[in-house]
């Protein structure tokens, strides 16, 4: 009997931010396209640089975690296998090549700085009201959720999505603001 191998292993950056949707079961899916360059220099001497654009397939957790914390830019690690797709619009056919990721790892740390807002534990107090405009609120980014007319097998066996919810910390109220 002989053995196959299906395997892709990309390391680039993304051209876009992830597009996340649901399927009619309420199954996430998010999309992508990948960057990678290639350079070479042909006998001459002269330095060539080529980039190749993959396009990325994510599904349920997998497709959330993509969503929530990639965005254009971000160099990642995707492994996966390879997927052909034919299509056919306005009596035109086709053949799209996909990379079915299977894992993600990402590469660097936050683009330009920004750091990803911090998770409010579950037992914070969210009715402490603003004292002033100079407080930074810190606001917890989540997808949306499946669509209402997901059933109800297909939703109990995904992750409930959370409510986006905003909470101020007062000055007198941070543990780590320390008076020295």
């Amino acid at each position: 009997m002989s053995r196959t191998l299906n395997k892709v292993q990309l390391i680039g950056r993304l051209g876009g931010d992830p597009e996340l949707r649901y399927t009619q079961a309420g199954m996430a899916r998010t999309t992508f396209s990948l960057a990678t360059n290639r350079a070479w220099q042909d006998k001459d001497g002269n330095a060539h640089e080529e980039t190749d654009w993959h396009s990325v397939v994510a599904w349920d957790k997998l497709a959330q975690n993509c969503a929530e914390y990639l965005s254009k830019g971000r160099l990642v690690y995707i492994e996966g296998r390879l997927q052909y797709r034919n299509w056919e619009f306005e009596g035109k056919t086709g053949t799209k090549a996909e990379i079915v990721a299977l894992d993600m790892l990402i590469l660097d740390s936050k683009p330009n700085g920004l750091s990803e807002p911090a998770l409010v534990p579950e037992y914070a107090s969210t009715e402490t009201p603003a004292r002033n405009n100079t407080q930074r609120a810190q606001v917890e980014r989540v997808a949306p959720p499946p669509a209402a007319s997901a059933p109800a097998a297909a939703a109990a066996r995904t992750a409930p999505a959370r409510q986006a919810r905003t909470v101020v910390v007062e000055p007198e109220d941070d543990p780590d603001d320390l008076p020295f």
